[in-house]
């Protein structure tokens, strides 16, 4: 066995150790307390991971705030210069990506996942340590007009952030087709129509919002149900929820077995809901991604000349 697949068959085994000690000290090793306890998990580690990014965004404002409010340094001195040139070597960096998916021989320089990581790291923090080798202030025209493209770009990455995860298996998996979507769809509305033999109602009160998701539209009709479908739905299981709960207790089920099925059902809810808007929305997004590529590499190209413009003219005046 190779060193790699020995890392991750223990990196599985931790965690499953993990899982088990902290959310199933119990040791009831069922289906549904298993299931109930990943999602807890989960759950746990995103709010976890929103509030770790929350603090980081916190003191990155409070920084810019003294860098922007006082005389820490000017954007010519050493340290200045130094996060300038940081930020436009990583701006510069950003055309890697690009090249890595066309360019033939640079297939062998690792999975294209790590390069789009690599890519979403430099798009973030080049136009981060640009501000703040600007400090927060506008000079020169050249300059202005550097520091505006680079916004540009900056903002029409984190757009396509957003349209990107909703056609891909997360944030670096491979891209989704119209029919992988469609059977995620079906295979979670046979989970849920498994789960609700015994309550027929609100099986077919999901039933009707897959039909509405679904149903022909166009115009205004269109664009308004894409815009509030997902937010539909999140009301819709936040008005089951009380219902399940209560329904659950009707049938006499343990403390700890009402607990178990409560979380699994939680589950199956949110994913049905996201299975349903990301199958029903799948063709929009796929153009709305287009039309971002047509509009976000101009600007790249827009932010390489004004950023070389920009250098030439601080190293020669």
């Amino acid at each position: 066995m190779r060193r790699s697949e020995v890392f991750a068959s223990g990196k599985i085994m931790a965690q499953s150790i993990y899982l088990n000690l902290v959310t199933n000290p119990s040791g009831d090793n069922s289906p549904a307390v298993l299931a109930a306890n990943s999602t807890l998990l989960q759950a746990t580690l995103n709010v976890l991971w929103r509030a770790g990014a929350v603090v980081v965004v916190l003191l990155t404002l409070a920084l810019a705030w003294m860098v922007a409010g006082g005389e820490m340094y000017k954007a010519g001195s050493r340290l200045g210069y130094n996060l300038g040139l940081a930020g436009g070597l990583m701006m510069l960096a950003l055309l890697l990506y690009p090249l890595r998916k066309r360019v033939r021989f640079m297939d062998r320089l690792g999975p294209m996942r790590h390069w789009f990581r690599l890519h979403m790291i430099f798009g973030i923090g080049g136009p981060l340590l640009i501000l703040f080798h600007s400090t927060f202030r506008i000079g020169s025209m050249n300059a202005r007009v550097a520091l505006y493209s680079m916004l540009l770009v900056a903002v029409s990455g984190i757009v396509g952030r957003f349209v990107y995860r909703h056609i891909h298996r997360g944030l670096y998996g491979s891209r989704l087709t119209l029919t992988e979507a469609e059977e995620a769809l079906r295979r979670s509305a046979g989970e849920l129509q498994a789960t609700f033999a015994w309550a027929p109602d609100f099986d077919s009160r999901l039933q009707e919002f897959r039909n509405r998701a679904f149903a022909p539209a166009s115009g205004i009709d269109a664009a308004w149900r894409f815009v509030t479908l997902r937010w539909r739905g999140q009301r819709l299981a936040r008005s089951l929820r009380p219902e399940i709960r209560t329904a659950l207790t009707r049938q006499r089920c343990l403390n700890a077995e009402l607990d178990s099925h409560w979380h699994l059902i939680e589950g199956q809810l949110r994913g049905y809901v996201d299975a349903t808007c990301k199958a029903a929305q799948f063709s929009t997004w796929e153009r709305l991604f287009s039309l971002w590529h047509v509009v976000h590499v101009p600007f790249l190209y827009l932010l390489l000349l004004s950023g070389v413009v920009h250098v030439i003219s601080v190293h020669i005046y």
